[in-house]
């Protein structure tokens, strides 16, 4: 069993796509590599993306049309498709944000309640 420290999080399903947009609309545009180490690094390396995971979630916000993807070079010179939200994605940050700190506060209260 690994140890607290080392032990990676499962995301619940949907908020890999609120944590994306958000991470979009932080820090613009941005290929898939580029948010995948930032996702692991704001959260100190308990979150590995791989591209099974990423992958399908940018093709499923943009086909929500929440992100829009348009092909350049990286840095090291490589094709890359970078995805930057749309303002239908800040509209669905919004609410996806709003829905999920109401999720959170009623987990949150009953892990508090006692029975």
């Amino acid at each position: 069993m690994p140890s607290k420290e080392t032990e990676s999080i499962q995301l619940l399903q949907g908020t890999l796509d609120l944590i994306v947009l958000r991470t979009l609309a932080s820090m613009g545009s941005q290929h898939a590599y580029q948010i995948a180490n930032r996702l692991e690094q704001v959260s100190d390396n308990l979150l590995n993306l791989n591209q099974g995971t990423l992958y399908p979630a940018l093709v499923r916000l943009e086909q929500y049309g929440w992100i829009k993807g348009t092909w350049g070079k990286t840095e090291n010179n490589r094709e890359a498709k970078y995805y930057a939200i749309t303002r239908a994605g800040q509209k669905a940050l919004g609410h996806e944000t709003h829905r999920w700190r109401r999720m959170a506060g009623l987990v949150e209260k009953l892990l508090v309640e006692e029975f």
